[in-house]
């Protein structure tokens, strides 16, 4: 029986090697079809564009974020004041978490980028972001321990199916090889959107929102964390998430997102 079994065993190899090349050009011949019917669009001004993301002029028109900027909040500065120096607004309100970093600064193209990544289930953008991210927080992430997604509540996270920071979390572990805590932080109760609210309110609002699982703790404790996060306007969120892990003993929190909220006319002290 194994002898004639055999033949029929080294005549199925080459066909389904065949089935193989048939299968890959077929389905190689579907994707080319499909880009020609649906070219990709640009996210920002939905003009056609090779490959993912944004077309050269809307990349133009990101605003990239780089020195010099406030070294314990990240905010850009009009012109160099020297290393080491903190802006009016560090010095004035510090934060619970010791520095934060963000890729590249709130405007019309990033603000399209959030919104489709976050509201349109655009995870396809994330890998880009996350690399910008991780080319932005390159310090940070060089003395990180673990990287912390701000968490969704849970009634929110299964109306939007996944959560954005978990996504761009992902993405810089990838680039980093700095370990993801997706389930440490949680968010305990809702909050409103943070949206249309006053820096006080803001406050308020996430205030006692944000707990580290008793279990998660030692996942947090002695480490080094860095919160991911898409957008830092008030930092309200930020330091309620940071405060929830430096009580949990944290050994230092840092932030690192997408982009952030710049007023006009900032400068150092």
């Amino acid at each position: 029986m194994d002898a004639e079994a055999a033949p029929s065993r080294s005549l199925a190899a080459p066909f389904r090697g065949v089935l193989r090349l048939c299968r890959s050009a077929w389905q190689h011949t579907a994707r080319a079809a499909l880009d020609i019917a649906l070219p990709t669009l640009c996210v920002a001004c939905r003009e056609p564009v090779a490959g993912d993301g944004v077309c050269a002029n809307c990349w133009a028109k990101l605003s990239f974020i780089a020195p010099p900027f406030c070294a314990r909040l990240g905010i850009p500065f009009v012109y160099d004041p020297g290393p080491g120096i903190l802006s009016m607004q560090a010095i004035a309100d510090p934060p619970a978490y010791q520095r934060a970093r963000a890729a590249v600064r709130y405007d019309d193209v990033a603000r399209t980028l959030v919104h489709q990544l976050k509201y349109h289930d655009r995870t396809d953008l994330a890998p880009a972001m996350g690399r910008w991210m991780a080319r932005a927080g390159r310090e940070l992430l060089n003395e990180a321990d673990i990287l912390v997604p701000v968490p969704l509540h849970w009634r929110r996270g299964f109306s939007r199916r996944f959560n954005q920071s978990g996504a761009l979390a992902r993405s810089i572990s990838r680039n980093s090889g700095v370990a993801v805590s997706r389930d440490a932080l949680r968010r305990i109760r809702p909050t409103e959107h943070q949206i249309g609210l006053s820096r006080a309110e803001r406050a308020t609002n996430v205030q006692g929102a944000f707990k580290v699982a008793p279990e998660r703790r030692a996942e947090i404790q002695g480490r080094r964390v860095i919160l991911i996060d898409d957008v830092l306007t008030s930092g309200a969120t930020a330091d309620a998430c940071a405060r929830a892990l430096l009580r949990a003993k944290a050994a230092q929190v840092d932030v690192l997102v997408f982009a952030r909220v710049v007023e006009a006319h900032r400068s150092p002290i």
